[in-house]
């Protein structure tokens, strides 16, 4: 058959471009086991007319590129900058993108902590938008959306991990004048259904019981309105950008105590975070990444410059977020020359730019053996106490742990 179901489901991205861009609408998106969603075909319907593979990221072979300029850079804007999760780049384009009545689109959470795409048309709804969101977002529709704003003369920045925005790319098939597209340097997407397990065996009391009789009651279900929590910030800088935290805020009908703080933990003691760069629970596409090496086509790439040290830059490092950026097209170059008022920067050659983050090039290590123990664990106890027996992390650990982290010898 000529269709999506060709595509081997281990490299499916679960962009959703295949169905928004089916004409018989014959594509369903479904959540799998762990959460992640995938494309399921009502072969009664399918014509095999074939373009939901002329769209896909996995099955259409993208070519690596190298950026044109390669950019340290943070806001000038100080306040934006720290509620950024690193220099505060995002905010500025998108602010620039409103500022010309254009659309700007981007991950946020819904009610249940979720995470998905939504349109913005005021700085206000862009705000949502900022800081890192460890889960796999869902797509939707907005490929549909952003090509109608398009195509009404509209300028659209679209934001996103490499396989969207490459997907994005696939599903407008031409270029656009009034799109920019922005990526992020991307360690690899998590399953939303083991954040909902987290979360629910975290904050929703009898969660972590329900665990214990060998049976997961938890993953292909969302926190519902009994949820507690208000916020959540995967990168808060209250200890500085490269010792953020994961800070849970409480839910509450007064202003007065909406900052209530139900979790802050130290990003590398927080058994979710530490899943996840260890390479756990993401998606199985992200171990061979269709759209590395910045074949997805962004004009702009953003990340966190963590090699600020190493390159001995420490003059742009004040503990409030910076940014490695890269310009990827002269579209990019162009919105990088409007906004250079805005923000310091310092260029920087490819080979640094690698070095600040090798995550740009490089792809997620899978450890097969490591991630069937924390599966089998996962079936018998709860979310923690699997990633610990995993991680090897004992009690101890964590103690010493904590003890580095205050010294500054754990970053």
């Amino acid at each position: 058959m000529n269709n999506i179901s060709n595509l081997d489901k281990d490299l499916c991205t679960g962009c959703s471009a295949c169905q928004q861009t089916c004409p018989k609408g014959c594509i369903e998106m479904i959540p799998g086991d762990n959460g992640f969603l995938y494309p399921s075909i009502d072969t009664n319907i399918c014509i095999d007319c074939g373009k939901c593979l002329k769209v896909c990221p996995a099955y259409k072979k993208m070519e690596p590129r190298t950026p044109l300029h390669c950019y340290a850079a943070y806001n000038k804007d100080e306040d934006l900058r720290l509620k950024s999760s690193s220099g505060g780049v995002f905010i500025e384009i998108a602010k620039y993108v409103i500022d010309l009545g254009g659309v700007v689109f981007g991950a946020v959470f819904d009610d249940t902590w979720n995470v998905h795409h939504v349109a913005a048309q005021t700085i206000e709804e862009v705000f949502p938008m900022m800081g890192s969101k460890y889960v796999q977002s869902r797509i939707e529709n907005t490929f549909v959306e952003a090509k109608k704003y398009l195509k009404e003369g509209r300028y659209v920045l679209f934001s996103g991990t490499p396989c969207q925005i490459a997907a994005l790319n696939n599903f407008l098939v031409k270029e656009y004048y009034n799109l920019l597209t922005l990526d992020f340097v991307c360690h690899g997407v998590p399953s939303p259904g083991i954040w909902q397990q987290y979360l629910k065996e975290k904050f929703i009391s009898n969660a972590a019981s329900k665990a214990a009789d060998g049976k997961n009651t938890v993953l292909n279900s969302s926190l519902n309105a009994k949820s507690p929590i208000g916020d959540i910030k995967f990168r808060d800088k209250t200890d500085g950008w490269e010792k953020f935290r994961f800070v849970v805020l409480q839910k509450s009908a007064s202003k007065a105590d909406q900052n209530s703080v139900l979790l802050s933990d130290i990003y590398c003691d927080n058994p979710y975070m530490r899943g996840f760069l260890n390479d756990l629970y993401l998606r199985e596409s992200c171990y061979h990444c269709p759209a590395r090496g910045f074949s997805s086509k962004s004009d702009i790439t953003i990340g966190d410059f963590w090699g600020v040290h190493k390159l001995n830059m420490d003059d742009m490092n004040d503990q409030k977020g910076l940014s490695i950026m890269t310009v990827n097209s002269l579209n990019g170059k162009h919105i990088f020359d409007k906004l250079s008022n805005s923000l310091m920067f310092r260029e920087l050659t490819f080979m640094q730019a690698i070095e600040s983050n090798p995550n740009l090039l490089h792809i997620a290590k899978k450890d097969q053996k490591k991630i069937n123990k924390f599966i089998k664990q996962l079936k018998t106890t709860y979310f923690e106490k699997s990633i610990d027996i995993v991680l090897h992390v004992s009690f101890i650990d964590k103690l010493l742990l904590k003890f580095r982290y205050k010294l500054g010898l754990e970053k």
